[in-house]
């Protein structure tokens, strides 16, 4: 990506680079060998902005679109979005009649949700599509194993009533971005067999099934089934970085521009509590992000930047809307571009750097990216 082909930076930007996630489809779809690609794009696509993102997977070969909240899927679907939606989170009293007006696709893991989506579909008059979540191992949503066949005759029985289509049986894995531990193959045991219960009950024909999260799709064959369900990978971030980055492209680049440049004398005192001090007579420069934007807390000291040529490290604490970095006697002006992180093209750092930094996961970076930074695409078609 060119950053001097894009618009100019207000105070900041993460830029999105949607020719990165047509990319990330394409080799992802590759990966499936053959099975569907439902492109998760809840938590407004992993902070991405998930209107343009939805839009450009289905572009590239995505046959479903997938989401947690049935708001985040009502919102795609008011956007214009027509491929098929799953949202797999609600909760009790929450009436999904807006979902089932919308043709969005739900999921169900417990009698109560059976019941709710049935009554949803009386209210409404249309039969609602209803994925079944079993409980392999994940202890999260979906019905364990004791709980499967009620489930099953339960959904049967509403089905025949009209009121609900089965049209999906799927669970979650726990491990998959650590593809060699047995907790993977445990689970696929456990699906196999829920299905061969579902077979019997008399659900098989035309559903789908589905386990497969972004690692799965790109580590275990034996996980890929009917569709895969990947996220994290269509934003270009490995979802097992232990074992590489499988070739997928970053899509996110986070900017921002100096909002102040000054020289502070040696022994200068820089943000709250002066965890960091000035050595020496240095220059200073102010990026106006902190942690109301994302950018944590404890990244106090530790986390780097690109700036005026080189990578600088945060200096001092992070602010609520600010923090410093030190650059030392080299050039610079307010107004002046800083990349925090990016696809490494410019020497700037990784996400993933970031997230090895803090001790957490590229997941919570990019998701974390709060709303007062506009999201910029490019590389649109």
């Amino acid at each position: 990506m060119d950053v001097l082909t894009v618009p100019p930076v207000t105070h900041a930007q993460a830029r999105v680079d949607l020719a990165a996630v047509r990319h990330n489809v394409s080799l992802l779809a590759e990966h499936a060998g053959g099975a569907e690609l439902m492109a998760v794009v809840k938590a407004d696509g992993y902070g991405h902005g998930a209107v343009p993102v939805a839009r450009t997977c289905v572009a590239a070969g995505a046959a479903r679109i997938g989401t947690a909240l049935v708001t985040e899927a009502i919102a795609l679907r008011d956007a214009g979005i027509t491929a098929p939606i799953l949202a797999w989170i609600f909760t009790p009293g929450e009436r999904p009649d807006e979902a089932l007006r919308r043709d969005i696709e739900l999921s169900a893991g417990a009698l109560w949700a059976i019941d709710e989506i049935a009554a949803a579909a009386r209210r409404t008059g249309r039969t609602a599509k209803v994925h079944l979540k079993v409980d392999t191992g994940m202890s999260r949503a979906g019905a364990t194993l004791d709980d499967w066949p009620a489930l099953l005759q339960h959904a049967l029985a509403v089905q025949a009533e009209g009121s609900i289509e089965i049209t999906g049986i799927w669970s979650h894995l726990a491990c998959a971005d650590t593809p060699e531990n047995p907790v993977n193959e445990r689970q696929l045991a456990v699906f196999d067999q829920a299905l061969r219960i579902a077979d019997k009950a008399g659900v098989s024909s035309g559903v789908i099934r589905h386990i497969a999260n972004s690692a799965a799709t790109l580590t275990l064959p034996a996980a890929r089934y009917d569709m895969v369900r990947p996220g994290i990978a269509i934003y270009g971030l490995s979802p097992a970085p232990r074992h590489g980055d499988f070739g997928l492209r970053p899509a996110m680049t986070l900017v921002a521009r100096l909002s102040s440049v000054k020289r502070v004398a040696a022994g200068a005192g820089v943000s709250y509590g002066h965890t960091y001090v000035a050595e020496r007579a240095t220059t200073l420069g102010i990026v106006p992000l902190g942690y109301a934007d994302g950018i944590m807390r404890a990244g106090s000291n530790r986390l780097e930047v690109l700036a005026a040529g080189r990578r600088r490290r945060i200096a001092g604490r992070v602010c609520m809307d600010q923090f410093a970095i030190d650059l030392g006697d080299d050039p610079a002006e307010p107004g002046d571009e800083v990349i925090l992180f990016g696809p490494g093209d410019h020497g700037e750092p990784t996400c993933q750097e970031w997230a090895d930094q803090l001790g957490t996961i590229t997941y919570e970076i990019v998701t974390k990216i709060g709303g007062r930074v506009p999201r910029i695409h490019i590389g649109g078609r």
